[in-house]
């Protein structure tokens, strides 16, 4: 039976700086510049950057499927991590967790770690899901492919 993946933990070591991969990964305005599914995100509530409690907005695609999802910042610990979790509501009752780390290594780089987890997935969504985004069977390539692109704009100072 066709489910959604319910965690992933990712990882890529990119050749940008702790305080240069936090510039892009904090600021949820610049999402669509390295996510291969969300192409755009606005914070809302007059929020101009991430804390916990405030909201933003993000717009996804996957293929000709299209949606959108409010997430709330639940923790922030400049320029380390970054957590956040999908809104639940009546229409839309799954909640997901993401999770950035970023590590400096020893020659400067960054590790930077992607990781989810699904808290809440109805099962009747969850088969849904797993039928109209196929690709969120199995995220962790594509997840990668992010964190590498998250690199290269960081290290560019632009897109990818």
């Amino acid at each position: 039976m066709m489910q959604v993946q319910k965690q992933s933990h990712v990882e890529v070591v990119v050749d940008a700086t702790v305080p240069q991969v936090w510039e892009v990964v904090s600021d949820v305005t610049r999402v669509g510049e390295w996510s291969h599914e969300c192409h755009s995100a606005r914070w809302l509530d007059e929020a101009t950057g991430p804390a916990p409690g405030v909201r933003f907005r993000g717009r996804n695609r996957a293929g000709w499927v299209r949606w959108g999802r409010t997430c709330q910042i639940v923790e922030v610990h400049p320029p380390h991590r970054l957590v956040w979790r999908t809104v639940s509501t009546l229409l839309v009752p799954d909640m997901t967790e993401w999770r950035i780390q970023l590590e400096e290594t020893n020659d400067g780089r960054t590790l930077i770690t992607q990781s989810f987890t699904v808290l809440r997935a109805p099962w009747l969504l969850d088969r849904i899901y797993a039928r109209l985004v196929p690709n969120h069977r199995d995220r962790d390539a594509r997840l990668t492919e992010d964190l590498v692109r998250v690199g290269a704009v960081a290290r560019h100072g632009g897109q990818a």
